[in-house]
C-alpha cells in the first residue's frame, strides 16, 4: 500500500498519526508549519524536529514534490503561466496573475478532466488522476517560491472538476485556511465548478466563507446540454435551484460563469433568457469572452456582442461584469499549454 503524503495531511489528521506514534500533539503544528508556512520540499529540512522523528516520518510518509516544467510570461499584463510535473510525467497548470489588489493563482484540481465540456482544452486527454491536497497546495507554494511574492487570492478553477475530487479539495481548503500554515481566508478563495448539483449541497452544508462560481454558459437546458454533458444528469431548473439553495445556506453570492461563444449563446434573447432564470438568486455573471476551441468550431463572440448582452442583463436587474482576458499570448486558458506541451512531445 502507498505511503500518505505527509504535505496532504490536515493538521487534525497529522496530529492523530504522530500522536499515535507516540509523539506530543505540538510536533504536528511545528511539521505542518514547515510544510505550509515554511514550504519544505525534504523532511531534513525541519531543523526544529529530531534526526530520530524525521527518520521515522520518512519511514511512515512520502512528501510528493511537484517541480516547474515550463514557465511563460505574457508581455501584455504580466500574467504568468506555470506547467508542473507532478511525477510519472504527469502534467497540469496553474496561472498567476498579478492585480493591483494582490497577486492571484488559479490552480488545477485534477490531472486533465472527465466532464467533457466541448469548450475546453481541458477534457480533450480525459482525466489521468485527481490530484492530493498537498499538490494543490504546493501550486500555491512553488509560484510564491519562483516570484518571492505572496499570493493573495486563490481560484481553484485550472484543470480539472473540483467537486469531483471533493474529500482531496475539502482538505486542501482546511490546510490552505489554518493559521500554523499559509493561514489564506476563506474569503478570498474561488471554487468552480460545472454543476455537480448533489455536491453542491454538501458544500454548502459545511459552511464554508468561499466564493462558489457555477460554469452556466447556456440560458437553457438545449444549449447547455449541447456544450455540457453533465448537463444531461442535472437539469438547469436543478442547478439553478441548488445555486439559489446555496447562497441561501451560506450567505455567500454565487458567480455564474457564462462563456461568449459567436452564435451560440450570445444573442439578446439569450440574454434576456438568462436574466429571467436569475432573478431572485443572489448572484452576480461574469462574461467570459471564450477562447476560440478550432475543434469543436468555437469562435469568441466580438467585443461588441459581449457589450450588448452585459447591457442586457443589467438592464434586467442582474450585477454583471466582463473577466478581463489575461494571459492570450501565452495560451492562458484552462489546458491549453498541457495539451501543446504533450502534443509536441508526441504523448
Amino acid at each position: 500500500m502507498d505511503k500518505p503524503d505527509i504535505r496532504s495531511l490536515t493538521l487534525e489528521d497529522l496530529t492523530a498519526q504522530l500522536v499515535s506514534m507516540g509523539e506530543r500533539p505540538f510536533r504536528a503544528r511545528q511539521i505542518f508549519n514547515w510544510l505550509h508556512g515554511k514550504y519544505v520540499r525534504d523532511m531534513d529540512q525541519m531543523t526544529n524536529i529530531s534526526k530520530e522523528l524525521r527518520e521515522e516520518l520518512k519511514i511512515k510518509f512520502t512528501l510528493n514534490n511537484i517541480k516547474i516544467v515550463e514557465k511563460f510570461f505574457s508581455m501584455e499584463d504580466n500574467t504568468v503561466k506555470y506547467l508542473f510535473d507532478i511525477g510519472n510525467d504527469i502534467l497540469i497548470e496553474s496561472v498567476l496573475m498579478r492585480y493591483s489588489y494582490g497577486n492571484a493563482v488559479c490552480i488545477s484540481s485534477q490531472a486533465g478532466c472527465r466532464m467533457g465540456c466541448t469548450f475546453c482544452a481541458s477534457t480533450t486527454g480525459g482525466l489521468e488522476r485527481d490530484l492530493l491536497a498537498g499538490e494543490m497546495a504546493q501550486q500555491i507554494y512553488e509560484i510564491q517560491r519562483d516570484t518571492g511574492e505572496r499570493v493573495s487570492n486563490v481560484v481553484i478553477m485550472g484543470s480539472g472538476e473540483p467537486l469531483d475530487n471533493f474529500d482531496n479539495v475539502l482538505d486542501f481548503l482546511e490546510i490552505i485556511h489554518d493559521k500554523n500554515g499559509n493561514d489564506l481566508s476563506h474569503r478570498h478563495i474561488t471554487l468552480s465548478t460545472c454543476g455537480i448539483a448533489d455536491k453542491i449541497y454538501e458544500l454548502a452544508d459545511r459552511r464554508l466563507q468561499i466564493t462558489l462560481a457555477i460554469s452556466l454558459h447556456a440560458p437553457n437546458d438545449e444549449i447547455r446540454q449541447r456544450t455540457m454533458p453533465i448537463a444531461r444528469k442535472y437539469s438547469y431548473d436543478t442547478l439553478l435551484k441548488a445555486a439559489k439553495d446555496y447562497a441561501d445556506i451560506t450567505k455567500r453570492r454565487v458567480t455564474f460563469e457564462y462563456a461568449l461563444i459567436d452564435g451560440i449563446n450570445d444573442s439578446k434573447e439569450n440574454a434576456r433568457e438568462l436574466a429571467s432564470h436569475l432573478r431572485g438568486i443572489m448572484c452576480h455573471v461574469n462574461l467570459i469572452p471564450v477562447n476560440d476551441v478550432k475543434e469543436a468550431g468555437y469562435i469568441r463572440s466580438s467585443d461588441n456582442k459581449i457589450k450588448t448582452f452585459a447591457d442586457v442583463l443589467k438592464d434586467k436587474g442582474i450585477e454583471t461584469t466582463i473577466r478581463r482576458r489575461l494571459g492570450s499570448d501565452i495560451n492562458a486558458a484552462c489546458g491549453q499549454l498541457r495539451k501543446r506541451y504533450k502534443e509536441n512531445r508526441g504523448v
